[in-house]
C-alpha cells in the first residue's frame, strides 16, 4: 500500500508517537493529525501530581506543543476538531470544527484512530451533577483546581479544606485521595471490591489501606455510591450502606472504558473485551486502518487471553509500530504485560506479569512464595522493609508474575521481574542473576535472588510450602509450629500454634509427634526454612509458611 497522506485521530501517547515516528520514516508524505481537545501531547500521569502540588508548573505536562510538531516534524495538526465520522468505501473521514462548527471531509491513505479511554460513568442518578468531575485531561485537572480553590474563595470558614469524596480505588483514585491530602483536603475514598489497586492479589493491598488510613484518608471499601443528589451548597451521597454522607464534590475514578464509538459507526471489529480488535500490526479488520492505545484490545503476555490495559508505555510502542508497518516495515506487537506502579503516600505497589487471583480464575496452574528482605543492606542508613510475592510454574519454574509493595526501590526489583517474565526465565534463573550492589543500593542478594532461592528451593524438594489458606484450617493430622523467639510470640501469633524457637529446636524434638505433618511459621520465613531442614534431616513431616507471620497479617485483612 502506497501512502502519500496518513491521517491520525487523536494524540498524546498513542496518536503523538506515530504521527512523529510516520515522520521520521518518510519526509515526504502529508501527516495530518486531528485532536478534538486544545493539546496534543501531555502528561496524562502527572495530572495528579499538579493537583497536589508535587508538579508545580502546568506548563511541565505538555510533551509538545502543536506549534512546536508541526515546526519540528512538518506535521498538520488540527485541534479542537473532532473526527465525526470514517468512510472507508471512499476513505475519508468527516470532521467537525468544535470552534467554527465547520464540517468538512478529509481523504486518507492509511488512518490511525487512537481516541484513548474515556471515564466510566455508570447509571448512577444524579452523576451528570456538575459537582461530580472525572480526570482525563489538562481541562478535567484545571476544573478540580478551580472547584478547590472557588470553595475555599466563598466558604473561608473552611480554611480551604474541602470534603472531597474519591469514588474508585485504582490508580486514578489513589493518586487523587494522595493529591488532596497533599492540598490540605479531607478524603473519603469509596471502592466497591474489598480491596484497593484491583489488578494486585488482596494481601499486597493490605499494606496500602493502613497507608491511607495513616494519612488520614476515610477508607471506606465494599461500599458504592447509589445516588447523588444537591444538598444546598453540597453534594450529598447516598451510599449502598444506608448511609447519606454530605462532601463538597466527588471525584469519579472507577476505571476507564475504550472510547470506540467511531470504530463501530465505521463497521470496525471489536474484541471480546470491547477494544477494537486489531492484528499483531496494529491493524484493524479494515487493511488501512490502524488503532493503538488504550481502545485497543491486546493479548496478555502471560495467559495470551484478550485484555484491555491501559498504559502510556504500550500506547507509545502501538503508536511507533503501526507507523512502521504503514511505511513498509515489518514491526509487531509483542503483547501487554501489564507492568505497572503506583505511588501511595510513601509506599509503592508495583506488578507485573499474573496475579494470583487471575492464574485461580483462568485455572492456570501456579505457586507463590513471599520474601520481605529490606531494600538495602540493612547496615546501611535508610534501609525500608519490602514485600515481594513471586508466581511461577509449578512443575518447570517458570516465572509468570510479581507483585512488590514498599516504600524503596519497588521499582527496581519489578523491571528486574518483568525482563525474566518477557525472556522467559525461570526461578532458576533468578538465583543466578548478576545484579548491582553496593550497600546503598541492595543487598549481594537482591530481593530478586532471593525470592528465586526461596521458590527453586521449593521445586528442587529442600522444603514444602504452605500458605496461609492452609494455617487458617489444617486438618486434623497437621499443626503450627511457630519458631520465633517467646517474646516476638507474645506480639501475636497464629492461634493454635506452638513455640519452640528454632535456635532451641534440636533440644525439644522429643516434644514434637511424629504422625503430625507441622506446618511452620517465623517472622519472614528463613527461619522457618531452617527449622524444616532440621525437621526433614530427623525425619520429620513439614511445610514452610513462605513469608511467615509477616505474610499471615497481610492476609488477615
Amino acid at each position: 500500500m502506497d501512502v502519500n497522506k496518513l491521517v491520525i485521530i487523536g494524540g498524546v501517547a498513542g496518536g503523538a508517537s506515530a504521527a512523529a515516528r510516520a515522520r521520521r520514516l518518510n519526509e515526504s508524505a502529508e501527516i495530518i493529525l486531528f485532536e478534538r481537545g486544545p493539546d496534543i501531547s501531555f502528561a496524562n500521569c502527572g495530572l495528579p501530581y499538579h493537583i497536589g502540588g508535587a508538579i508545580g508548573e502546568r506548563e511541565k505536562l505538555l510533551v509538545t506543543s502543536p506549534e512546536m510538531m508541526k515546526r519540528r516534524f512538518q506535521i498538520d495538526i488540527r485541534t479542537r476538531t473532532e473526527i465525526i465520522a470514517i468512510d472507508r468505501a471512499k476513505k475519508e473521514v468527516v470532521a467537525k470544527n468544535l470552534e467554527s462548527g465547520e464540517e468538512y471531509r478529509e481523504t486518507y491513505d492509511a488512518l490511525v484512530l487512537s481516541p484513548g479511554a474515556e471515564p466510566i460513568r455508570p447509571p448512577i442518578p444524579g452523576i451528570e451533577n456538575p459537582k461530580v468531575l472525572t480526570l482525563r485531561n489538562l481541562q478535567d485537572m484545571d476544573r478540580i483546581i478551580q472547584t478547590l480553590e472557588l470553595h475555599t474563595i466563598d466558604r473561608p470558614e473552611f480554611a480551604s479544606r474541602s470534603n472531597v469524596a474519591v469514588i474508585g480505588g485504582g490508580y486514578i483514585g489513589l493518586e487523587m485521595a494522595e493529591a488532596l491530602i497533599e492540598r490540605g483536603q479531607k478524603v473519603s475514598l469509596i471502592e466497591l471490591a474489598p480491596q484497593v489497586m484491583g489488578p494486585a492479589d488482596p494481601e499486597m493491598a493490605t499494606p496500602i489501606h493502613e497507608e491511607l488510613i495513616r494519612h488520614g484518608v476515610d477508607l471506606r471499601l465494599k461500599t458504592s455510591v447509589t445516588a447523588f443528589a444537591d444538598a444546598d451548597h453540597e453534594l450529598m451521597l447516598e451510599l449502598s450502606d444506608g448511609r447519606q454522607v454530605l462532601f463538597d464534590m466527588a471525584i469519579l475514578a472507577i476505571g476507564v472504558k475504550p472510547e470506540t464509538a467511531l470504530a463501530v459507526d465505521a463497521g470496525l471489529e471489536l474484541g471480546s473485551t470491547g477494544g477494537i480488535k486489531t492484528d499483531n500490526r496494529m491493524r484493524t479488520s479494515d487493511p488501512s486502518i490502524y488503532a493503538v492505545g488504550d481502545a485497543v484490545e491486546i493479548t496478555d503476555y502471560v495467559t495470551g487471553q484478550p485484555a484491555l490495559v491501559p498504559l502510556a508505555g504500550p500506547a507509545n510502542r502501538q503508536g511507533r509500530i503501526a507507523a512502521d508497518n504503514i511505511f513498509g516495515g515489518e514491526s509487531v506487537y509483542r503483547h501487554t504485560q501489564g507492568t505497572a506502579i503506583c505511588k501511595v503516600f510513601d509506599l509503592a505497589i508495583g506488578m507485573t506479569g499474573l496475579s494470583e487471583k487471575t492464574a485461580r480464575r483462568l485455572d492456570i496452574a501456579c505457586e507463590k512464595v513471599y520474601v520481605h528482605p529490606m531494600s538495602h543492606a540493612s547496615y546501611y542508613p535508610g534501609a525500608k522493609p519490602l514485600s515481594l510475592k513471586l508466581i511461577f510454574d509449578p512443575t518447570s519454574g517458570k516465572v509468570l508474575g510479581a507483585q512488590a509493595v514498599g516504600s524503596d526501590s519497588v521499582d527496581k526489583r519489578i523491571d528486574v521481574i518483568a525482563v525474566a517474565i518477557r525472556a522467559g526465565l525461570t526461578v532458576f534463573d533468578l538465583e543466578e542473576l548478576e545484579l548491582s550492589y553496593a550497600p546503598p543500593y541492595g543487598s549481594a542478594k537482591d530481593p530478586v535472588n532471593y525470592a528465586g532461592f526461596v521458590a527453586a528451593n521449593a521445586l528442587r524438594g529442600d522444603v514444602g510450602l504452605c500458605h496461609v489458606e492452609d494455617l487458617r484450617a489444617p486438618a486434623p493430622h497437621q499443626k503450627v509450629l511457630d519458631v520465633r523467639t517467646a517474646r516476638e510470640v507474645s506480639f501475636g501469633t497464629i492461634p493454635g500454634a506452638m513455640n519452640i524457637p528454632v535456635d532451641e529446636l534440636r533440644d525439644q524434638l522429643v516434644k514434637l509427634d511424629r504422625d503430625t505433618e507441622w506446618l511452620v511459621t517465623c517472622q519472614v520465613g528463613l527461619r522457618g526454612y531452617l527449622a524444616c531442614r532440621i525437621l526433614m534431616h530427623n525425619g520429620f513431616k513439614c511445610r514452610n509458611l513462605t513469608g511467615g507471620y509477616k505474610t499471615w497479617l497481610m492476609n488477615a485483612q
